[in-house]
């Protein structure tokens, strides 16, 4: 079965589809018209710069060490998407890379430690893409639902500090609330995969050409992937975000509302 292959000719008619959402906006008096065609246009710049870029890794001549670099540079990018996601959060940056590193080392120390996937300039890059990109919302929400969780009940949170709870277990059904918040929508996410919609990895693969039964296979390791990702990501931010939301004392810290709440 013959690949789906999109030219210059095809991507300029798919804008077709942009001309729609501009005029929905402009019908609707949504005023989205200028923000919509600047997402087009550095979505489609970032798009074609990547494409360079990979074109250049992923050639099997490539020394993989270049793709492990790349998904250094991912991991600091990620970081630094979150702290500013979430800006009431103290030094976030720093547990954010913490986090994205012990998921992204076990996670694919799994994936190609266990030989499930071999690896490649093709599969380290678009793998630790998907698990970074997938996680950063998990990530985002764990930190910013914990600060709200602590600061809003901050007089339970020191009653039982009182009680002679440690800011760990004083914090516990807090961080535990924010930490189901997060993962909630990734769980609802995988249950949903296949009966509501296909995944992009698997859609790709299908138009590409590949077997759907082999497109299935792959999809599963991505979305398994993934989930484990976010919980992991999640589960270290929400952890290490107790020395940072604690006095040494173990009083709750007082921290403001960001301008925006």
């Amino acid at each position: 079965m013959a690949g789906a292959d999109v030219d210059a000719v095809g991507l300029a008619l798919s804008l077709t589809l942009v001309a729609v959402a501009v005029a929905v906006s402009a019908w609707r008096g949504l005023r989205l018209e200028r923000s919509i065609l600047w997402s087009v246009l550095r979505a489609l710049v970032q798009l074609l710069l990547v494409g360079v870029a990979l074109t250049v890794v992923i050639d099997p001549a490539s020394p993989v060490a270049w793709s492990w670099l790349w998904v250094g540079l991912m991991l600091l990018y990620a970081a630094d998407v979150v702290r500013r996601r979430a800006p009431e959060v103290p030094r976030l940056w720093s547990l954010a890379l913490a986090a994205f590193a012990v998921t992204t080392a076990l996670s694919l120390g799994l994936v190609f430690g266990l030989g499930i996937l071999p690896q490649e300039g093709r599969t380290v890059v678009p793998l630790a893409g998907l698990m970074i990109g997938n996680a950063m919302s998990a990530t985002v929400l764990v930190a910013r639902r914990s600060v709200e969780e602590v600061r809003d009940k901050r007089l339970e949170v020191e009653a039982r500090v009182a009680l002679g709870h440690g800011r760990r277990e004083a914090a516990r059904p807090y961080l535990a609330s924010a930490l189901r918040s997060a993962l909630v929508p990734q769980i609802e996410t995988t249950k949903a995969v296949g009966l509501v919609f296909l995944p992009g990895a698997m859609t790709g693969l299908i138009l590409a050409g590949v077997d759907p039964l082999d497109a299935v296979m792959v999809q599963a390791v991505v979305m398994f992937l993934v989930l484990g990702a976010a919980a992991s990501n999640a589960t270290v931010i929400s952890l290490g975000l107790v020395t940072r939301l604690f006095a040494p004392d173990d009083r709750p810290l007082r921290i403001a509302r960001p301008p925006d709440a």
